[in-house]
């Protein structure tokens, strides 16, 4: 005997109930999280959270070539290519022809780059205090060692 408007229930009359949320769940909640917050804090400046990635990818002073950047910043290389131009538009980085192969592109930390980063990365890790403090978490290493190592 079932009423209309009862509540479902499962197959064999309980009822149902969430399954408990994988491990990759939880990372990808966490994760969207962190980055909108970042992602407010680096608004401030006027600055993307992948912009930043980029600007910090560039900060060894080294140069790296665009294969390069993008597989260390896990975006596909047409994206970095915009990525980048929009950062040389501002001139925060300057791309550089290598000498023996004119086709091989590096892009490099300009000095306006290098200060704009030092005040970035003050917003960051302002972020990332805060979120520590709010987790009661004084340092993640060994979880986030252990996870990029997947």
């Amino acid at each position: 005997m079932t009423a209309r408007g009862a509540a479902p229930t499962g197959p064999v009359g309980g009822t149902r109930t969430a399954p408990e949320p994988l491990l990759v769940e939880l990372l990808t909640l966490a994760h969207r999280r962190l980055s909108a917050g970042l992602a407010a804090a680096l608004a401030e400046e006027d600055c993307t959270v992948d912009q930043w990635r980029a600007l910090r990818a560039l900060a060894d002073g080294e140069g790296h070539p665009m294969g390069e950047l993008a597989r260390t910043l896990l975006v596909p290389q047409a994206s970095l290519s915009r990525l980048v131009d929009s950062l040389a538009d501002d001139g925060w980085v300057y791309r550089r022809q290598g000498d023996q192969d004119r086709r091989r592109i590096t892009a490099h930390l300009s000095r306006q780059g290098r200060a704009r980063l030092a005040r970035l990365d003050a917003l960051a890790a302002a972020h990332d205090a805060a979120v520590r403090k709010a987790c009661d978490l004084p340092g993640p290493a060994l979880l986030l060692e252990r996870l990029a190592a997947l």
